[in-house]
């Protein structure tokens, strides 16, 4: 198979399924056959186990970020801080005639004012978390089985290696495949469970688009050429989580 097939993963197996599910990858219909396989199936249950522990590596990269404490007020204060008491009907004309009530309405509208302004410098707006894509990587006839999160807050690719080995003296490398275009290099895949791969500021826009990422067997160090030199060995769509 080359880069220029069909690069459509395959999915297969019980454990690729697992961690699909732990990723939150999977559709409908599947996700509640596997829930069900988990509630009815001992070693189904222990390979989702086996994927949550695996996922918390990837996890421990990426912590959640919350608001500070003074985002709720701020906001409560540019919401109401300038609400006026609504007179009774019986107060009105006290209130037109009142000298005192729009001296207070207007320094009250000047402080208002002033929060309006001061807001946004003292609680600037927090940033949202970007959100995440994730690829399942495989190809017909291969046993090399990678799943690919992209987080791009932090410009990474991590890589959690399912199966499939490297033969002695050849690497894998990772490609970006974007429409028509020829494969974008994104470096050799260094050996281990879990790997990240820091993403090229030319290549985040492109993958945050949804491209297709690729792995191809290379000789040791990668492509000589820049260009794939040998088979795709694992490829798949990335999907919004």
């Amino acid at each position: 198979m080359t880069l220029a097939e069909d690069t459509g993963p395959e999915r297969g197996g019980d454990d690729l399924l697992a961690a699909e599910y732990v990723l939150g990858v999977l559709d409908a219909d599947e996700r509640q056959i596997a829930s069900r396989r988990i509630d009815g199936e001992t070693d189904f249950a222990r390979l989702v186990d086996g994927w949550e522990v695996n996922f918390s590596a990837l996890a421990a990269a990426y912590p959640e970020i919350e608001p500070p404490a003074s985002v709720k007020p701020a906001i409560d204060r540019r919401l109401f801080a300038s609400a006026a008491s609504v007179a009774t009907p019986a107060e009105s004309r006290g209130l037109w005639s009142s000298l005192a009530f729009w001296r207070g309405l207007a320094a009250a509208a000047v402080a208002a004012l002033a929060i309006y302004i001061a807001v946004p410098i003292l609680n600037p707006p927090v940033e949202q978390p970007q959100p995440r894509l994730v690829a399942s990587l495989a190809a017909e006839g291969s046993d090399v089985k990678y799943l690919a999160v992209y987080d791009a807050s932090h410009h990474e690719v991590g890589l959690s290696h399912v199966s499939g080995e490297r033969a002695a003296g050849k690497d894998f490398e990772l490609w970006m495949i974007e429409g028509k275009n020829p494969p974008v290099s994104m470096g050799v895949i260094p050996a281990g469970a879990t790997v990240h791969i820091v993403v090229s500021p030319a290549a985040q826009q492109k993958l945050a688009q949804g491209a297709v990422l690729a792995v191809s067997l290379e000789p040791s160090g990668g492509s000589p050429t820049g260009q794939p030199t040998g088979p795709v060995v694992a490829a798949g769509d990335l999907k919004s989580i």
